[in-house]
């Protein structure tokens, strides 16, 4: 794969990653919504299940967050191997000729 479509991807797959940990945290807070109102409606079921939803999100949170994390920091250490910039400006020049 080309070095400047692989990095491409690369930086797509963090978005992508950053969108999912959004994603996550929206459906923390409406769990969250869920369990306070709960608190008056007194939901046995939901007493029971909700907890462990919540807990089971929050681990999908951390993985992701590490995860992205790391791929960040992969993503960019390619870039900087690879000297991303430079090749970016030479396809700018070689796309006005």
């Amino acid at each position: 794969m080309d070095t400047l479509k692989k990095f491409g991807l690369m930086e797509k797959i963090v978005h992508e990653l950053e969108d999912l940990r959004h994603s996550q945290q929206a459906i923390m807070q409406k769990l969250t919504k869920i369990e306070v109102d709960n608190i008056d409606l007194g939901d046995k079921r939901l007493e029971k299940v909700l907890p462990d939803m919540h807990q089971r999100i929050a681990d999908n949170l951390d993985a992701i967050a590490a995860l992205m994390e790391d791929f960040t920091e992969q993503t960019d250490k390619f870039g900087d191997k690879n000297n991303i910039t430079a090749l970016k400006e030479q396809q700018e020049i070689e796309n006005l000729k």
